[in-house]
């Protein structure tokens, strides 16, 4: 998943994919025979140069195929695709988020790819992810999970002791972050605030609740009151910014962020954005368990696709956009051009193929992934339509919190309520 924070309008989504009829998609057909394949997918240069090597594999191994990419930033992503869907003109290959899956898939826009694209080397759970409504409309890249990432060198600077991530609390974590902020005297913060959905999802499986139950928020108001009681005893205790710094660093890209720059000791982040982490600081980044409350009987740490590939409804080219589906997936070239940049391969085999290969970043992300496998929860479903904006909803409202603009209840009231009219429509 991108660590970029930015979402699209859901209003925006909503209006856009109204709009979308049973018009043609956009590949088309050269004077010579030649395929053209439109590919959407967001990201850095990084990862545009590592998707080109893999269409140019993909397109010497089909000649009659061309394969061309379109890459935004993430901020822009959905914006435009939304555009584009709803003028009749979607790209016929799509990438796209958990998040935003039920919304293209409820409203026409994409195939179904059961028995177009093979499957059998994916674990049948994460597979599972790609369904809506009994159709399997989208393939997962590869999986990732929301963790810890600390700097055992900025902790060792502090004179504060690196956690034990099998038996650690919350009430431990807010400990380490504020023994790492006096212990440098400021030099180093403890860690930066996040109001990740998946952060919130996992504190609330600790307590035995759901972030979704149907299409509804499953997190009481008590919970949200408790884990907003973390951010406020972080700022209180120096263990994280201010507030104002607080919100100022929420959208910062991960070489601005204090794990980025060395400033910070720990940060909450999607496993796949280790190595851009580990890159961005230069030092020896190490990915732990998330704290658990006290007497917690799971951690609610879960694998998620990074990302899905999906084929357009509208596409003129359904088999051929579907063989570059399969080859992302299954080819181990795709997989030798690729690496980890869309989480750890979901395929088995090219896993296996690439795994030596990896960076030391993803190397640690793949030990990490195979030491809590058998903790995790299960894979969650797509979420309900309307979630792409939880992200903003839960950030907006901890800000209230952490200003005093609001009291924790009158927060959690709003919040759910808010989010419950979102969910519904």
């Amino acid at each position: 998943m991108s660590s970029g924070k930015k979402i699209w309008s859901a209003a925006l989504l909503a209006t856009a994919m109204l709009a979308v009829t049973a018009a043609c998609g956009s590949g088309g057909e050269s004077t010579d025979g030649t395929i053209k394949l439109r590919f959407a997918y967001w990201g850095s240069d990084a990862r545009r140069e590592m998707t080109e090597a893999a269409i140019a594999k993909f397109e010497a191994k089909n000649p009659t195929i061309d394969v061309e990419g379109e890459i935004s930033d993430f901020p822009s992503y959905y914006e435009r695709l939304a555009t584009q869907v709803a003028g009749r003109d979607a790209p016929d290959v799509i990438t796209l988020e958990i998040r935003a899956l039920r919304e293209y898939a409820e409203r026409g826009a994409l195939a179904d790819l059961a028995s177009k694209v093979s499957a059998a080397d994916i674990d049948a759970k994460i597979l599972a992810t790609g369904v809506v409504d009994g159709k399997q409309y989208a393939i997962p890249s590869g999986v990732n999970s929301f963790a810890m990432v600390i700097n055992p060198a900025l902790v060792k600077r502090a004179r504060a002791t690196l956690p034990d991530d099998n038996s650690w609390t919350w009430e431990d974590f807010v400990e380490l972050c504020s023994k790492v902020t006096t212990g440098t005297n400021g030099k180093i913060t403890g860690t930066q605030l996040s109001w990740n959905p998946a952060y919130l999802q996992i504190y609330a499986a600790q307590k035995g609740e759901q972030l979704y139950v149907a299409n509804k928020i499953g997190v009481s108001p008590q919970t949200l009151k408790d884990w907003w009681a973390i951010t406020q005893d972080l700022i209180k205790t120096e263990g994280s910014p201010s507030a104002d710094k607080s919100s100022e660093l929420y959208d910062a890209g991960i070489e601005q962020t204090l794990i980025g720059t060395n400033t910070g000791a720990t940060s909450m982040i999607w496993s796949n954005v280790l190595g851009a982490a580990a890159k961005a600081s230069g030092q020896g980044l190490e990915l732990v368990r998330m704290p658990k409350i006290e007497g917690a009987t799971t951690s609610g740490m879960f694998l998620q696709p990074a990302m899905f590939y999906t084929a357009s409804s509208r596409s003129e080219h359904a088999a051929e956009a579907a063989k570059f589906i399969d080859f992302m997936i299954n080819d181990a070239e795709a997989g030798q051009s690729i690496l980890s940049d869309r989480g750890l391969p979901a395929n088995a085999k090219v896993l296996s193929a690439v795994s030596a290969k990896l960076p030391e970043a993803d190397q640690k992300t793949l030990a990490f992934v195979n030491e809590i496998r058998g903790e995790l929860a299960d894979p969650p479903a797509a979420p309900p339509k309307g979630s792409s904006a939880m992200e903003g909803i839960l950030r907006r409202y901890s800000e209230e919190v952490i200003f005093n603009r609001m009291t924790p209840d009158e927060a959690a009231q709003k919040l759910i309520t808010e989010a419950n009219a979102l969910l519904a429509g």
